[in-house]
């Protein structure tokens, strides 16, 4: 069994397309144990003296789709792969914001999904609190971004450019392969190539 975290923000395109390729993978049997870590992008971008975002009601429209995601993970997990699905898709190829309750039921209730439970769960806070204690997790990996794959104790920050083409065997290749780098070259702290590819 391959293991790791990943972190995600539904904002950022490139967690999108990666986030896709592990969900791929896992639908098509791949053996991950695979931890989603929610990271918020907001808390780098706050005013100086500003409290944490989590603990802010100014930006919880920024961070509703992943407080929802959150309630979502942890009281209906059997729900979840399919609703962090369309929660990115509903983002990146739908331009949804996911700001409003409205916006985000109307993305997930078609799924199952019981949306008068998670908005009481988001109505209590509980999960801007998992979504602080996740951050501060993650600064002990000094992370700076998402998405960050964590393997063996150690962080490493993927920007993969391309989205799944619908092969999952392909998907669970793609994130055997970086997961199997990142646990065996620790050594290796930047590859990067100079120019996207065409």
């Amino acid at each position: 069994m391959t293991t790791f975290g990943i972190s995600y923000d539904y904002r950022c395109p490139f967690a999108k397309n990666i986030h896709l390729h592990v969900l791929a993978a896992l639908a098509a049997g791949a053996d991950f144990e695979v931890e989603f870590i929610p990271w918020t992008m907001s808390q780098g971008h706050r005013a100086p003296g500003a409290p944490d975002v989590w603990n802010d009601p100014a930006q919880d429209p920024a961070l509703l789709a992943l407080a929802v995601s959150v309630s979502v993970r942890d009281e209906q997990p059997e729900l979840f792969l399919a609703a962090h699905e369309a929660l990115f898709r509903a983002r990146h190829e739908r331009a949804i914001r996911l700001a409003t309750m409205e916006e985000i039921s109307g993305v997930l209730a078609t799924l199952g999904v019981d949306m008068d439970k998670v908005g009481a769960d988001v109505a209590s806070r509980r999960p801007h609190r998992v979504i602080g204690e996740n951050f501060h997790a993650m600064q002990a990996y000094e992370a700076f971004g998402v998405p960050t794959f964590v393997v063996d104790s150690d962080a490493t920050f993927v920007r993969y450019m391309n989205p799944p083409t619908g092969d999952g065997l392909a998907s669970a290749k793609i994130i055997e392969s970086l997961v199997t780098l990142m646990a065996s070259q620790p050594e290796l702290n930047e590859f990067k190539h100079t120019r996207v590819a065409n």
